[in-house]
């Protein structure tokens, strides 16, 4: 059974997260414990709300530095909604524009659509090459948020990495990123422990890679 950390930071609703997760057969803790964040399987970084709370949260909690430790040594991480958006180079709200932890270049900004926040259900254009998706690639996840990454990051490296992140797209007023799946780090925009039997296939899915 793999062993789960959700990352305890004070943001995401963790609860639904850690009942999917062993809904899907995974050891789930929820904390911030140091040495349990480095070992476990696989860990999962929920976020919800404005984009510089997450960030603060997080490095109050040293997560920041936990993530990069567990990327280097190539352990699996799972970012969800905020969790996934801090995962860019940075975000813009309300003016203000917060650093995030730099793992995918570009910036997270404002969804540009007739009815904002995006709140409900959409299918996802998976990448041809995804594992994530598999078996589930026309289903529909439940969305809710304000801001979006938009450019591909696999498009934004240009020729300089071999190995490039495969993104997954939605449009809700206009293309934004979904998902990616980049080696050890993976992220959803979507809310997979709030999407029904689709979201239990995807986090089983991720469980299948630890």
């Amino acid at each position: 059974m793999s062993k789960v950390v959700v990352l305890d930071y004070g943001s995401g609703n963790v609860r639904s997260a850690c009942r999917a997760l062993e809904r899907v057969g995974a050891d789930v803790t929820l904390t911030a414990d140091f040495t349990s964040v480095l070992e476990c399987d696989g860990l999962v970084v929920p976020g919800v709300g404005a984009y510089a709370a997450c960030m603060a949260q997080l490095r109050a909690v040293d997560g920041d530095r936990l993530i990069e430790r567990r990327l280097a040594g190539g352990r699996a991480v799972l970012g969800i909604c905020v969790g996934m958006q801090i995962m860019f180079d940075g975000g813009n709200e309300h003016g203000e524009y917060t650093s995030g932890l730099g793992q995918w270049p570009g910036d997270v900004t404002r969804l540009q659509a007739p009815v904002v926040p995006h709140m409900g259900w959409s299918t996802v254009a998976a990448h041809p090459e995804t594992q994530l998706f598999a078996g589930i690639e026309d289903e529909r996840f439940y969305f809710v948020h304000s801001y979006a990454a938009h450019e591909d990051p696999a498009a934004l490296y240009g020729e300089s990495k071999t190995r490039k992140p495969l993104t997954s797209f939605t449009t809700y007023g206009e293309r934004f990123v979904a998902a990616i799946e980049n080696g050890p780090l993976v992220a959803t925009q979507f809310h997979p422990e709030k999407s029904g039997e689709a979201g239990l296939t995807l986090l089983a899915n991720w469980l299948q890679r630890l």
